[in-house]
């Protein structure tokens, strides 16, 4: 065989250097040994030909490398690279062969490498490149160079290789990777993975009411749980340990090809590739080769297809018909099984999505029972009765200046009718019930994630030091460059003073960008300012009587076109900051990118909503003395109902328009575009015939899959939802059943887009969602604080508890809207503000009313503060204080009772920990036996020999003394 292999890398040689390494070559050689070929069954065949195997049919595709080469028409530089490409491809399959079966043949290899080194006059070190190689006369030449070495290093490593030029994707180019036996066991030893031992043990169930009512809560939901095969019961599971090559015999090794699952395997092989360096100090792996074009795509395969009636059960398709299909909207998630396909990162998403659409239900029952209370007694409110009393009379002063004129109170009965729909004392109640709801969701999901963490074997976990970045190595390697140093021995690294021109540029542009979101919102108060007066002076009847409605709207929808223009922007903004920054790791990198994308969207989504809940209307002034905008443009004030309702509409629209444009219609039309449009540059488009007659192999079509960009879009919109949900819910009962309704479609679409629409992600594996769930907390602690002060300062919840208790003659609200009123002589107005038809009426208007606690004009103070303000203001403060202590208080409280770990996760980590360390003590006692028995066995066989040795003894002796005597 080796004499026929060394025949061929002869033929490949001589008959033309121009051609690159021949196909049958990789697949003979494999680190340097030869394996013999043999025919395929017609079930490796099959398996060879979907792509999921290399072509003996045997050795899985762990992963998959992708790139593309422009072919040059015989040009001199090609011609030589190719036949360097060669040259290394044999050279470095050789170079790790054994002594006895490639001697010969590698000696020739080397002697024609020599002499056709030769050819090649120069020969230098590419730091840039970092590989050490021929300087190339094209861009491409380089790459391939890059690529060559790349790989090499990978055979190093001891992944085995198989290229596919032949595809039918013109252009591109496959690297199949698969790692064998022994480079997998290594690996999982180095990673530190837990696996199941041998020992299976049984969890036993606690007899407690609590316990069995849990049991028949099972059974009754039995009918929403998917259809998921479990491959033992419940109520047993394996000992896990982290896995030792020297403990092999612990494990369950019956089927070795199916011990690592293809999950494990590609996180193996990825961290293989993220660590492999080429020669010189500086070069990353993967990472660094992706990102300068080396490679166009590294991913892991999916399972199979899900789509054929005809395709092999397999863990995607499964995943497909019981998770991503909008037919099983109501049943749970298989858990479980997407932790088993994409790793425990993703699992966790979905399982905390989950959880949080869960936990809206009773959210949105409460809720509905508050806007309905609402509209139940919208007909029993006093302050409503009053406004649309058809004999009120009040005359209020206008709304803007000249062409606004007079107009009366009852023409608000619609505005304060609807207001009270949100603004009524159920309000406040549904305001402390989400603080602790909130409360509630974050202790609930702890204990899941404990649950989870114990179900998935990583309650030992800890983070292991990452890699550092490609970036960060790079800008390393730089600042050594300017220092000029030639000792590898010290290790650079970036310190604060090399950082901090980037922290100054991050500090300035995320202020900038602050600063941007707030002239947007002053732009859009300019706009309703502007166009209120318009209208007004508009000679349609219609128009004039629905200003309000037609400026809150047009300017809630400008504000939410405005917002997901900004989101993309800010998104790109954020990634671009943290690049410059540098961080060293991966995990440090994710962690500031979510802070800045954070910082940025939230301010962009609330801002508007926080203007009309905490300013608009507050900065107006009065008649005679308005407070006006570059002098010409009046601030505007808020409608007689308050500006409660102005915010519920701000806040629906902004938060139904997130969800149904940006999460919903972008989430499907822009990964399916992205899919066209890759297709479209693969030229495939033109050869739809020939793709109907030959179908793709699974890698082909993975390659038109969307590369999966991280799970930060998903928890970003996840978490502005809940700031949507908690901070301002006092003014939208209604956010958390839309927020339900939202997130039913949002688990399934999203499970449809990561098993349909993506590559598969590389499986990682984490114990907690990280900083996500910081956020959260900080945002439930600030919903405290923000609802406290809606009740107290927006809506008029406060004003009527001190008129019902400080001022009412009978105790009850009637004469509550006149207390509310200031009186304003109209002959004070300043000149050129006094509106253009004075007597619209029919007659002319002495005194008018606004909202506000101020002096008549015939008092010794005119339109001065009122004592009513004080006392208003006093109690608003009062209540923000008692309000935000009292629920913080109940928020502990429940963070107290409830215990993060449940109590049966706790005593089943307790006794796998007893379990493990009776494992080990059989198995030292078990090595004490046989290494005793060893030893008694070696003492009786010398004793034997010995006794042996005595008895022979004494014939030599007498022998040797009858010959001495004989002598």
């Amino acid at each position: 065989m080796t004499e026929n292999v060394e025949d061929q890398v002869n033929f490949s040689q001589t008959s033309g250097s121009e051609q690159q390494t021949p196909h049958f070559l990789r697949d003979v050689i494999f680190h340097g040994k030869f394996k013999r070929l043999k025919a395929l069954t017609p079930e490796e065949n099959t398996r060879s030909q979907h792509g999921l195997f290399f072509q003996d049919g045997q050795r899985r595709v762990d992963y998959v490398l992708t790139y593309s080469v422009k072919k040059s028409s015989g040009s001199h530089s090609t011609r030589q690279s190719v036949h360097l490409l060669t040259e290394n491809v044999v050279t470095r399959s050789f170079r790790h062969g054994p002594q006895s079966g490639g001697e010969k043949l590698r000696a020739k290899q080397t002697q024609r490498t020599k002499d056709s080194s030769s050819v090649h006059s120069s020969t230098v070190i590419d730091m840039e490149l970092g590989c050490s190689g021929e300087i190339f006369n094209s861009q491409e030449d380089q790459k391939a160079f890059r690529r060559e070495e790349f790989e090499g290093k990978l055979r190093d490593m001891g992944l085995e290789l198989e290229k596919d030029e032949d595809g039918k994707i013109p252009g591109v180019y496959f690297v199949k990777i698969h790692a064998p036996w022994n480079v997998l066991c290594r690996e999982a030893e180095f990673m530190k993975l837990k696996m199941p031992t041998k020992k299976v043990y049984e969890v036993k169930q606690s007899n407690s009411i609590v316990e069995k009512i849990s049991t028949l809560i099972s059974k009754i939901l039995e009918p929403l749980h998917p259809h998921v095969e479990e491959h033992q019961p419940k109520n047993v599971k394996h000992l896990s340990h982290t896995f030792s090559r020297e403990k092999q015999h612990l494990f369950d090794l019956s089927d070795k090809d199916y011990f690592f699952d293809s999950k494990t395997r590609s996180s193996i092989v990825f961290e293989i590739l993220k660590r492999t360096k080429c020669k010189a100090k500086y070069s990353m792996g993967i990472t660094s080769l992706l990102g300068s074009g080396v490679y166009t795509a590294a991913y892991p395969l999916h399972d199979g297809d899900i789509d054929e009636e005809s395709a092999d059960p397999n863990d995607r398709k499964l995943l497909y018909e019981e998770w991503a299909n909008y037919s099983v909207f109501y049943k749970y998630q298989p858990i479980g099984l997407v932790r088993k396909y994409f790793g425990e990162k993703i699992g966790l998403y979905f399982a905390w999505l989950g959880l949080y659409t869960q936990m809206l239900i009773p959210a949105s029952l409460v809720g509905v029972i508050v806007f309905l209370y609402g509209c139940a007694t919208v007909d029993d409110n006093i302050p409503s009765m009053e406004i649309c009393h058809p004999r009120n009379n009040i005359t209020m002063c206008p709304l803007c200046d000249r062409v606004c004129s007079y107009w009366k109170l009852s023409t608000a009965c619609g505005t304060a009718r609807a207001s009270h729909l949100f603004d009524n004392p159920a309000t406040v109640f549904f305001s402390i019930f989400m603080a602790l709801w909130a409360a509630m969701f974050m202790e609930h999901w702890k204990r899941r994630q404990m649950r989870l963490n114990y179900e998935w074997d990583l309650t030992g976990f800890e983070d292991e030091e990452d890699h550092p970045r490609a970036e960060y190595e790079f800008k390393v390697m730089q600042k050594s460059l300017r220092k000029r140093q030639k000792s590898q021995d010290k290790i650079e690294k970036l310190t604060f003073q090399d950082r901090l021109p980037a922290y100054m540029t991050n500090i300035v542009m995320m202020l900038l960008m602050i600063g941007v979101t707030f002239a947007i919102v002053f732009g859009v108060i300019l706009y309703r300012i502007s166009t209120k007066a318009a209208l007004h002076m508009s000679s349609s009847l219609i128009t004039r009587n629905h200003v309000q409605l037609t400026v809150k709207t047009t300017a809630a929808i400008i504000n939410l076109v405005v917002i997901l223009i900004l989101d993309e922007v800010y998104g790109a903004v954020a990634r671009w900051l943290t690049v410059l920054e540098a961080p060293k790791t991966d995990k440090s990198f994710e962690e500031r990118l979510i802070f800045k994308t954070f910082i940025l969207k939230f301010v962009n989504a609330f801002a508007p909503i926080i203007y009309i809940a905490f300013f608009r209307g507050r900065l107006v002034g009065r008649p005679g003395s308005y407070l006006y905008v570059f002098d010409s443009y009046r601030m505007e004030e808020c409608a007689h109902g308050g500006c409660l309702m102005e915010l519920c509409i701000q806040l629906s629209i902004t938060m139904l328009g997130k969800q149904l444009i940006q999460n919903n219609l972008f989430e499907i039309g822009i990964p399916k575009l992205k899919k066209l449009i890759r297709y479209i540059r693969s030229k495939q488009g033109a050869f739809q015939e020939e793709e109907r007659q030959k179908k793709l192999t699974r890698y082909e079509t993975d390659h038109f899959l969307e590369p999966f960009g991280g799970l930060t879009p998903e928890y970003m919109e996840m978490i502005i939802q809940f700031g949507f949900v908690t901070l301002f819910v006092a003014s939208f009962p209604l956010a958390p059943l839309f927020a339900l309704l939202n997130n039913i479609i949002e688990i399934r679409l999203d499970a449809k887009k990561f098993v349909t629409e993506l590559r598969r992600p590389v499986a990682a594996r984490a114990k907690d969602i990280g900083i996500w769930y910081n956020i959260l907390r900080g945002v439930a602690k600030v919903a405290v604080i923000i609802n406290a002060f809606v009740i107290s300062f927006t809506s008029d919840f406060i004003p009527r508890m001190v008129y019902q208790y400080m001022y009412s003659p009978d105790g009850s609200m009637h004469g509550f809207v006149n207390h509310t009123l200031s009186s304003f002589n109209v002959s004070h107005f300043q000149d050129g503000k006094e509106p253009m038809d004075p007597s619209h009426f029919g007659y002319p208007v002495v005194i008018c009313r606004y909202k506000d606690y101020r002096e008549p004009p015939w008092s010794n103070t005119p339109y001065e503060l009122s004592k009513e303000f004080w006392a208003v203001l006093a109690v608003r403060l009062a209540f923000v204080i008692v309000f935000q202590n009292v629920v913080m208080l109940m928020n502990d409280i429940v963070d107290w009772l409830i215990p993060d770990i449940p109590k049966d996760i706790s005593l089943q980590i307790h006794k796998e920990k007893i379990l493990l360390v009776e494992l080990f003590m059989k198995e030292e006692q078990g090595k004490s036996y046989i290494i005793d028995s060893s030893t008694s066995t070696d003492g009786k066989e010398n004793c034997s020999k010995h006794n042996n040795n005595s008895k022979v003894a004494p014939p030599r002796s007498r022998r040797h003394t009858n010959s001495t005597k004989s002598f």
